[in-house]
């Protein structure tokens, strides 16, 4: 017999049947702060990391046509073995890394599925993941909800944030189980050369480490040529490189992404996949599949020239400004100190929102080091990049007055 409803009361609130990581989990630092973004007129936005660029037409068009010809069912779980293939030849060709389409590529909803895929496949519980800091903030997070344990290991403007042995190695215990990079860097644009790798591989193959490298800004570097840290002798097989076309080939909104790496490694990350989300949209795989094309790599490039201008841009205008800001040679963002205005990033980001109607994000969302910091996407036009300086120069020079 069913109780009369006014009768039945929940025994608990309904926030205590959830999982205590996910009641940990703090929501998105750059999302909170675009919320507030959302109520405002006139705001010139520097903040979510994403190209104005709309994605090629031709990339579009390949996906259109692939619904017109009926090409909407299930492909195969690890994405088309033409995409596949695809993917095989650019990195070789691009970055001089060489994986067998077969087994050793799996085709993912965006880079941030392969980077949970990887973590949720490595994981034991209490295991220790090291990360590199400020970083994007996604990693820790899912860490957490994997069962382990982040350990994030700062790095420092002076150095150009890229990571030290010394500090890798200090960080490093017999729980260390997985480092996760991410070169070019978001947020804060730093690379990794070859010379960089070395040290640091020396220490993951004597420490017995997995590496996920997160390359999803591969194609944006400024003056030098990316380096994959797969490609540094001996360490291919330690690595599961994750990349996609979200950033380089403006194609965010399609959620297209890959793992490459041991077969072993992809076999289990190829599991969980299948119960979780079976496989990648098929048209988005047609469309990805266009941007490989010649003239695909031609755009990105096309793309390329543009972000390079508005970097110099942007540099030059927050050194005269008056605030210090290190030369990022990868991604599309700037990280200036803001610390010479003696206002938290917190408090320089809102301030500047309230007071300049432009958006950024505090960098101490970020992790370690990050404080004292603000993170600029430069993947905007540079009439609205021009005007946000204007402001953001104005904003300052009324800080450092005291008003």
């Amino acid at each position: 017999m069913i109780k009369d409803k006014e009768t039945v009361t929940p025994r608990k609130e309904m926030a205590d049947y959830l999982s205590p990581m996910a009641r940990g989990i703090k929501p998105s630092g750059i999302r909170r702060f675009f919320d507030l973004v959302s109520a405002r007129k006139d705001v010139i936005t520097l903040g979510v990391g994403e190209p104005d660029f709309t994605t090629p037409w031709h990339v579009r068009e390949a996906a259109v046509y692939s619904l017109e010809t009926g090409k909407t069912q299930y492909t195969s779980n690890a994405g088309m073995p033409e995409l596949r293939g695809a993917i095989g030849q650019y990195l070789n060709d691009q970055f001089a890394v060489e994986y067998n389409p077969a087994d050793e590529i799996l085709v993912t909803v965006g880079g941030s599925e392969a980077i949970d895929l990887a973590l949720r496949a490595l994981i034991t519980p209490g295991d220790e993941i090291l990360i590199p800091e400020p970083c994007y903030i996604s990693y820790s997070p899912i860490t957490t909800l994997s069962g382990g344990v982040a350990v994030g290991i700062e790095t420092f403007a002076k150095d150009n944030f890229k990571l030290k042995a010394e500090s890798l190695q200090a960080a490093i215990t017999p729980r260390s189980k997985v480092l996760i990079l991410c070169y070019p860097s978001n947020p804060t644009g730093g690379i990794m050369t070859y010379e960089d790798w070395l040290p640091i591989a020396k220490i993951v193959e004597e420490n017995d480490l997995i590496v996920i490298s997160d390359e999803i800004y591969a194609e944006l570097t400024y003056g030098s040529k990316h380096v994959s840290f797969a490609a540094v002798p001996g360490m291919k097989d330690r690595t599961i490189l994750v990349s996609g076309f979200s950033k380089a080939f403006a194609m965010t909104g399609w959620r297209m992404g890959y793992a490459c790496g041991h077969t072993d490694l992809i076999a289990a990350m190829l599991k969980i996949h299948q119960y979780t989300v079976m496989c990648a949209p098929v048209m988005g795989q047609y469309a990805a599949l266009e941007a490989l094309s010649p003239h695909g790599l031609e755009e990105k490039d096309r793309m390329m020239e543009s972000y390079n201008q508005r970097r110099r841009l942007v540099v030059k205008g927050f050194r005269e400004i008056g605030l210090d800001c290190h030369e990022p040679e990868g991604a599309f963002y700037a990280f200036p100190s803001i610390q010479s205005t003696g206002l938290t990033s917190e408090q320089f980001a809102q301030r500047l929102l309230e007071e300049a109607n432009v958006a950024a994000v505090p960098g101490g969302v970020f992790g370690l080091g990050g404080e004292g910091h603000l993170r600029c996407s430069y993947a905007t036009s540079v009439a609205q990049l021009t005007e946000a300086l204007d402001r953001i120069g104005n904003f300052v020079a009324k800080v450092k007055q005291g008003s």
